[in-house]
């Protein structure tokens, strides 16, 4: 199981992705705040408290693991979202965050909701896996009797409690000093009702105000609708011949919108079981509807770019605006209506919300037509609209998402571009911006960053959520180290080799493990028992060959190439033994995350400083001198060394060979080739990164030659590591030959 960070380097207060959904939520008291809440592809919902004319982020619902596809309001302060992590959730609408309950029982991407206005505890969700769940959330989410005999027979595998740490599935007996109280589950198991029916994808749902009706479409172009209470299919709707993206019902039921990918409005009376009206309004794409509360307008968005609002009955329709991003969602709110895209941003626009016929005294109204290519038609003749809007009357701004990336060389820093076009230069191991160039040629700057120097790749990277996700698999993370030198460690031995990914992780979960100890105290990391999970180290004996990180004495220290910001730290995406994929800011760990929580691989790492055995960090190679040269020294056949030698300590190897007929014992803790090694491993340990000796080899200093090391007959500088030289200059399969020689001093 992999472990993945998430980089944040901007306002936690912004989203960095589209916003794919918005829900607005009236305040109940005089003078109180009314909310807005938006769900974006960052993974996060927010909440906005409208006042005026300002809108502030009061907080940040962080826990879905992939895009947030869909959000409504239930009941009095339940907000629900679903993802493309497969996942619905709740939270207190109120809260500072913390999802209360992870239902999961879908198979793909959860795309679509619908609640009923009335009747607060019935939700629909429906996905790409063409399935259709209709949730009794007052069921779903009833405590249970903290008992602790709960067995997993007890238990279907929908529902996880706060935190999402725990599955249904694998409740085990609970005792009282445990944590676990918390995760209130369902006892016998809550099962949701299945719409069955739908063979294809479904993007699009709604329910009346009493939850007795729900429609749904999707691919298969049909408007399908079911009674929400037995799951049971009413009727099939034909006339859209693309799929169906957007669906409203009014509040008795009666009347049905939809809005496709053919560019097509329909209004189906779902009394007669026809459609009554189609509405050639889009020259693309139909994603977004919002209707006036009494169904007799309706606005419309999508993939022209345009909102439009258009009289059902007159059939009489006007642009309002029209922008650089394709629209995803509307919400209206009083005499205004907030629209969502594919941009970070959110825009509110004057649109006479409460009296929508006003809007039409402004002139610029068209009829639409009935047919899709006639809309088409009239803007290839040139009538184009002309916008009643050119600007929003209000901007909840977002942070540029990144669109573009490139893992450098030295495998710790990524060059990024935005949606803006910035070009920013990341430290991963800081998880920070280490540079920004502004808006520069991103290729460009990409070649002028360019270092000779080869090291493994660690880690990979996507930016799906707008921001960089840097992934963490096990064992290829540990493959990279460096020379403590290499990274400017103060007060470490220069030639000590730091695990990138090792040290990565102690700086990631430093705010864990400090509360951790508080919790449980010091002994945890010296013996490395984890109190309540005593299996990680029995586990981790039984891999073939445990390596235990020699020179770090267990050390927790995080160096300064590895701090985390608290300011604005990194989101942690990963999952344990139970329960599922979760997120949370590292700032936001509680030190009660165990192996249920995390991989134990990364445990194992950090609690008992074991890395899982690794390949190829030694680098295989022949040393003969040049053809022509006169000097010879005995080599001992292939010799081995650390990918990372320099081609210094090769130089000096040389030379000891040239001055003593062999390296006495004293030159070993120099960190040069051991005599008496089997294959002439290079030994490494603290010596002088300067390719000096020890001060009891003065005598023969003086008569120390000047030495080069050539590969294809190319000089090679003394800095370049073994593997660089071999990715760079040497460029075969077959072991690398380095060649010496003397250089005649002038």
């Amino acid at each position: 199981k992999r472990l993945t960070y998430v980089l944040n380097d901007a306002d936690d207060t912004k989203h960095c992705a589209g916003i794919n959904c918005l829900a607005v939520s009236k305040s109940s008291v005089p003078d109180g705040f009314d909310y807005l809440f938006s769900g974006s592809r960052d993974g996060t919902l927010k909440r906005w408290a409208l006042a005026g004319d300002g809108a502030t982020c009061s907080a940040t619902f962080e826990s879905h693991v992939d895009w947030v596809n869909d959000a409504v309001l239930s009941g009095g302060n339940t907000l629900v979202s679903c993802s493309s992590d497969t996942t619905l959730k709740t939270w207190n609408c109120l809260s500072d965050g913390t999802c209360t309950r992870t239902l999961r029982q879908h198979s793909d991407y959860v795309t679509c909701l619908a609640a009923a206005e009335k009747n607060s505890n019935i939700v629909a969700s429906g996905g790409l896996g063409g399935e259709v769940f209709i949730w009794d959330l007052e069921v779903a989410l009833a405590p249970v009797s903290k008992s602790s005999d709960a067995t997993e027979d007890d238990c279907s595998s929908g529902i996880n409690g706060p935190g999402n740490s725990l599955p249904i599935t694998s409740i085990r007996t609970i005792s009282s000093s445990n944590s676990i109280s918390l995760h209130t589950t369902q006892s016998q198991g809550y099962v949701p009702i299945a719409a069955k029916g739908h063979k294809e994808s479904v993007y699009a749902l709604a329910m009346n105000d009493s939850g007795t009706l729900l429609v749904s479409g999707g691919t298969e172009k049909v408007v399908r609708v079911w009674d929400p209470r037995t799951g049971s299919k009413t009727m099939k709707l034909r006339g859209h011949t693309d799929n169906i993206r957007t669906l409203l019902l009014d509040s008795t039921g009666r009347f049905c919108l939809s809005g496709s990918s053919d560019s097509m409005i329909r209004l189906w009376d779902l009394g007669q079981q026809r459609c009554v009206h189609s509405y050639a309004v889009h020259t693309d794409s139909v994603w977004a509807l919002a209707s006036t509360p009494t169904f007799s307008h309706v606005y419309s968005g999508g993939r022209d770019l345009s909102l439009y609002l258009t009289d059902l009955a007159t059939r009489e329709s006007i642009l309002l605006c029209t922008r650089e991003h394709p629209i995803l969602q509307l919400a209206l709110h009083d005499d205004g209506i907030w629209v969502a895209t594919t941009d970070s941003s959110m825009h509110r626009w004057p649109v006479e919300g409460r009296n929508p016929q006003k809007v039409f005294q402004k002139g610029g109204s068209f009829l639409a037509g009935n047919l899709s290519f006639s809309r088409a038609r009239a803007s290839l003749e040139g009538s184009t609209p002309v916008p009643v809007y050119k600007e929003p009357s209000f901007t909840i701004p977002g942070t540029p998402g990144i669109v573009q990336h490139e893992i450098l060389n030295n495998r710790r820093h990524i060059l990024t571009k935005d949606t803006a076009g910035s070009v920013k230069l990341w430290e991963i191991t800081r998880g920070v911006v280490v540079k920004d160039y502004g808006e520069v040629s991103f290729d460009k700057k990409k070649e002028e960053l360019f270092e000779m120097v080869s090291i493994p790749a660690w880690f990979t990277v996507d930016t799906r959520l707008g921001s960089l996700s840097v992934h963490l698999d096990t064992p290829q993370c540990f493959s990279a180290e460096m020379y403590s030198v290499d990274l400017n460690i103060i007060g470490k031995p220069e030639d000590d080799k730091v695990n990138l990914a090792r040290e990565t992780l102690k700086g990631l979960l430093a705010h864990w493990l400090t509360k951790r100890k508080q919790r449980f105290g010091p002994q945890i990391s010296a013996n490395g028992e984890v109190p309540s999970g005593k299996d990680i180290s029995a586990r981790s004996l039984t891999l073939s060959r445990v390596e235990v990180d020699g020179n770090a004495e267990n050390d927790s220290v995080v160096y300064p190439p590895f701090e985390f910001s608290t300011a604005s730290p990194p989101s942690i995406i990963t999952e344990g033994s139970q329960g599922g994929p979760w997120r949370k800011k590292i700032t936001e760990l509680d030190g009660t995350e165990d192996e249920k929580d995390f991989p134990w691989w990364c445990l194992d790492c950090i609690l008992n400083n074991r890395l899982p055995p690794r390949e190829n960090t030694k680098c295989s190679f022949y040393l003969h001198p040049c053809e022509g040269s006169a000097v010879q020294i005995l080599t001992q056949g292939k010799l081995s060394a650390p990918r990372i030698l320099r081609i210094h300590k090769v130089v000096n190897y040389v030379i000891e060979k040239m001055v003593l007929d062999k390296p006495s014992d004293s030159l070993n803790s120099d960190g040069t080739f051991a005599p008496g090694l089997p294959g002439g491993q290079l030994q490494h340990s603290a010596g002088g990164g300067d390719g000096s000796f020890r001060p009891g080899l003065k005598a023969w200093h003086k008569l120390k030659p000047s030495i080069e090391i050539l590969c294809n007959n190319q000089v090679v500088s003394p800095d370049m590591s073994l593997a660089t030289v071999r990715a760079y200059i040497w460029k075969k399969p077959e072991d690398l030959v380095l060649n010496y020689r003397v250089v005649q001093s002038r």
